[in-house]
């Protein structure tokens, strides 16, 4: 079998050598080359042909992020960014995914060197899935939500109405997603009117991005996203996500939904889980709810979504030729629970079409 061929963009001696040793050390990759800046490795790109890239965002010389725009139009290329755990590093990374790298790393500003060796299998699966990912839907993606992310907040359609007025309703929909799926979500989001009944969201990612994350949504929707609180009332046209370290269900109380956040250990490797959320909308809604799963690396959520579908919810996955990986809902999909697989653009259609 062919190794993954990987170039290295970082302008830190020690990163470029942490990173060059726990890729080597998987028999499936070969780091082919380093590069402290993005001039240089702009070079080593045309010479070597890498299949992945490393991609750091802070650089002399040109910017990550300005690196990245210019690859993905000029020659499209797998690129897991590495990220730092900061407000800052959120924002920017965001929009790395926005323009169409694969995924991301994410390191902390001090002891970075056990950060990386404790997250060394992780950092060779994410550069494995990224050599399989389908570059092409990311990069499409990026051209349907890229002027989305531009409307400014006083253009966007959210009514006094819906925001200020509670709307108690029976439906609720729960969506989960993985890799790719920060730009998945937006173009759901997107399609979606202000009255729609609650939507729980479970996506994985790291605490520090999740404020970040849920400002990209509510700029793109006419719904109201936010992080709720423990305790907070489901209400319609909200979408609720949850915080990067809490797991997030939903509960029954009286004729209420609650949202319970829970600090407890992960599931499925993830916290949040999208199966902790499932599993709780499969007890409290039943057949009032719908399950959708988007793009994702594993198989996270589709136990949940099969309770789900058993205790009659309408079930939607996004399919295999839309997503950048198509682990979660192929999972899904696998267990024989899933009741319509649907292109991304026509998720947001279809999951009006079962709320009403």
């Amino acid at each position: 079998m062919n190794k993954i061929r990987v170039l290295i963009i970082d302008d830190s001696a020690l990163i470029r050598k942490m990173l060059t040793e726990i890729l080597n050390s998987s028999p499936d990759i070969e780091v082919i080359g380093t590069a402290a800046d993005p001039l240089i490795a702009r070079e080593m790109i045309k010479q070597l042909n890498p299949g992945v890239l490393t991609l750091d965002i802070e650089m002399p010389n040109m910017d990550g992020i300005t690196f990245l725009r210019n690859l993905m139009r000029l020659r499209p290329t797998p690129v897991v960014m590495i990220s730092t755990l900061t407000e800052k590093g959120a924002g920017v990374t965001l929009e790395a995914l926005t323009l169409g790298a694969v995924d991301f790393i994410a390191k902390p500003k001090v002891d970075v060197v056990n950060a990386l060796n404790n997250y060394a299998e992780e950092i060779i699966s994410k550069v494995k899935l990224a050599a399989r990912a389908n570059i092409g839907n990311s990069f499409n993606r990026t051209l349907k939500t890229r002027e989305a992310d531009k409307i400014p907040k006083d253009v966007n359609l959210k009514t006094e109405a819906v925001k200020k007025r509670p709307v108690a309703s029976n439906k609720i929909i729960a969506l989960g997603a993985s890799t790719g799926g920060t730009e998945a979500i937006k173009v759901v989001a997107k399609g979606l009117p202000a009255d729609t009944p609650a939507i729980v969201i479970t996506q994985h990612l790291p605490a520090a991005f999740s404020e970040s994350f849920v400002r990209h949504i509510d700029l793109v929707t006419e719904m109201t996203a936010c992080i709720p609180k423990h305790g907070q009332l489901v209400e319609a046209g909200h979408i609720y996500l949850a915080p990067g370290d809490r797991h997030m269900e939903v509960v029954r109380e009286g004729s209420r939904y609650v949202i319970k956040l829970l600090d407890t250990e992960p599931v499925n490797r993830h916290k949040p889980a999208v199966d902790v959320m499932f599993r709780s909308v499969a007890r409290c809604a039943g057949a009032n709810a719908i399950a959708v799963l988007l793009t994702g690396m594993g198989a996270d959520g589709a136990m949940g979504m099969k309770e789900m579908h058993d205790a009659g919810a309408k079930t939607v996955i996004q399919d295999e030729q839309s997503s950048v990986v198509w682990g979660m809902p192929g999972a899904a999909f696998k267990l024989g629970c899933t009741d319509h697989v649907l292109p991304l653009d026509e998720i947001a259609g279809r999951i009006l079409a079962l709320v009403h």
